[in-house]
Formats: C-alpha cells, structure tokens, sequence
C-alpha cells in the first residue's frame, strides 16, 4: 500500500497500524482497487479503501477506450463521492450502504475509505439466490426508491444508470439500423418523462449485493452510476441480472408484485405522501420499457450477451409494438 493511502487510512480510524492488506478487487478499466485493511488499535477491525486512480494505459474487455469512455469513468468516480458526501447518510437500515469515513479527491486519483460491510454481517456473495435473497434485494430497492422519491439528484447523474442513452454514443452507433435504433430516443424520453421519479442505485446487479449470514437482509455497494429516474430501470436491470431467460419470463410478473407491495409499505414507513394507485400503474407500464432499454445498450455494446435472450426479444417487439414500431427488434 502506498504511504499516502496508509496515511489517510490511520488518521481516519485513529489505529496504531495496518496489520494486513487484502486486495479484494481491480476495477473495472484498470482504474483502481478495492482494498480491505486489517487494523491495530481501531474502533473497526478492518475498512474498505476504494482507492481510483487514472490509468497510463485504458483497457477494456469489450474494446471500449475512447475519450469519451475515459471522461463518463472520471465522473462516475466524481458521482460516487458526492453520493458517500451528501446522500449515503440519508440511508435507513433497510437500504443498507456502507458508512463513509473519508473521501479524498487529489488531480489523478480517489481515495474513500469506508465501513467493512463483511465485519458489519453482510459478508455474503452470492452468484446464484434463491427466494429469500431475491426477497432482500428487492426490499432494498423499494426502500431505497421510497427514501429518494422526488429528490433531486444534485451532484449526482442527472439521468442514472451506466446505460443511458445520452452518455453511450458510441454504443448507439454501434447498433445496426433498424426498429430498435429508431426507437431508442422515444423509449428514453418514456422513462424520463415519468411523474415519479426517485433515485435509481444505476447498477443494481446481484454483485454489487451484500448478504447477511441468512440471507434475509441485504447491503448495497458502487454507487458510480447513481442518479435520476424511474425505478423500474433497477427492478427489470436487477431482474435480469439473477434469473435466465425462463425464470425471468416465469417469475418476473410475481416479483414485481411483490416489488410494488414492498415500495408501498416503503413509502408508509418513510412518511412519503404519493398517489400510488398512479404511481404503480405507470411504473408497471414501464417496466418492459426499461428492460427493453437495457436491450438496446446491449445490443450496440455486446453483441451476443447472454442477456440477448427470447425473452428480452419478446419485450422488445411488444414495447415496439405499442410505439407503432412491430418489427423484429
């Protein structure tokens, strides 16, 4: 470890040492680590350090290095302080997200030191879940949708989500011509036309999901691509990022059932006044609308993803369809 993140971490925890460093993961790009650090002498045993820093060199598993590419990473970066300076506190237990401790921002890099969720009981990681965790995850994101209903994403993406139509250009370029390209601006103005906005976690896949022992409770972290929209962009992108095509298309209208049933006692808890009659039907309407969206990224993106499935071309043509557009996708 660098002096000057050891430096940074032994102020903010006040501990007599760093007894042992963990790499835990590269970030994405070649722009960084997350660290785990074992403490001496501290009120946690151990932090997590995210520490950013620009590369010498971009890399890209799908050979996405533009200028562009490099300046969205930059300001997601600048995104996730703010979101850790100004809005993670603002977090009930039922949208659990690390505690921020400190957060430097120097001319090439980041440093954020942060809550240990794993000494904090939410040390599960799952690749595959089963109801219970699909339970959880969903009750963080209603929760999380509910606190932020009507917030104003200030400092953070305008538009949240790393898929959004106005930051992937290249992407829609990449896209063949057809229904779906033609689309893709109506669909967007769809979702950000919707009278109840919040704020959206932006990259609500399974990995970014911590569990506690039983899987009953979850915590979320990488907060890159929060901001503005509709909450139906987390649930399908959640959805999708768990269950195949068939547990998608089996389970998927249950599960947002229960979805609206979890945000409704949210909101009742939080205090939020909101006609949710409305609310839901014009969630629920858009929530084809938002996978179908995702669709439209992968496509340009990765051609031959496994989520380029039937049934994502099903809610493609049917979201198609409704715009006047019922041509295959």
């Amino acid at each position: 470890m660098a002096a000057d993140i050891e430096a940074v971490v032994l102020e903010t925890t006040g501990a007599r040492a760093i007894l042992d460093t963990q790499i835990v993961q590269s970030l994405w790009g070649g722009y960084g680590q997350i660290l785990r650090c074992y403490l001496d002498g501290a009120a946690q045993s151990s932090v997590i350090v995210k520490h950013v820093r620009w590369p010498d060199q971009r890399d890209h598993p799908y050979g996405w290095t533009s200028d562009l590419s490099h300046e969205r990473k930059l300001q997601s970066y600048r995104v996730e302080t703010t979101w850790y300076d100004r809005y993670a506190q603002r977090c009930p237990d039922t949208c659990r997200v690390p505690g921020r401790l400190a957060l430097e921002t120097r001319a090439d890099q980041v440093i954020m030191v942060m809550e240990d969720l794993d000494a904090s009981g939410f040390a599960g990681r799952r690749q595959r879940v089963n109801d219970a965790e699909i339970e959880a995850c969903l009750t963080w994101l209603a929760n999380f949708h509910a606190t932020f209903l009507g917030v104003r994403p200030e400092g953070l993406w305008p538009t949240g989500t790393y898929w959004h139509l106005a930051t992937r250009p290249d992407e829609f370029d990449a896209l063949d011509d057809g229904p779906l390209k033609a689309a893709a601006a109506t669909i967007d103005r769809q979702l950000s036309d919707s009278p109840f906005q919040t704020l959206v976690h932006g990259d609500a896949k399974l990995a970014n999901f911590c569990f506690s022992a039983d899987g009953s409770q979850a915590a979320a972290v990488d907060f890159q691509y929060v901001g503005g929209g509709c909450g139906m962009k987390d649930v399908a992108y959640f959805i999708s990022s768990c269950l195949d095509e068939d547990d998608s298309e089996r389970l998927g209208p249950d599960l947002l059932d229960r979805y609206f049933d979890l945000l409704a006692d949210a909101l009742a808890h939080v205090g939020r006044t909101v006609d949710f009659a409305a609310l839901e039907e014009d969630w629920r309407a858009l929530y084809p609308v938002a996978w179908t969206d995702f669709y439209r990224f992968l496509q340009g993106w990765s051609p031959g993803h496994w989520k380029l499935h039937r049934y994502s071309e099903r809610l493609a043509r049917e979201v198609l369809a409704a715009l006047g557009s019922p041509e295959t996708p």
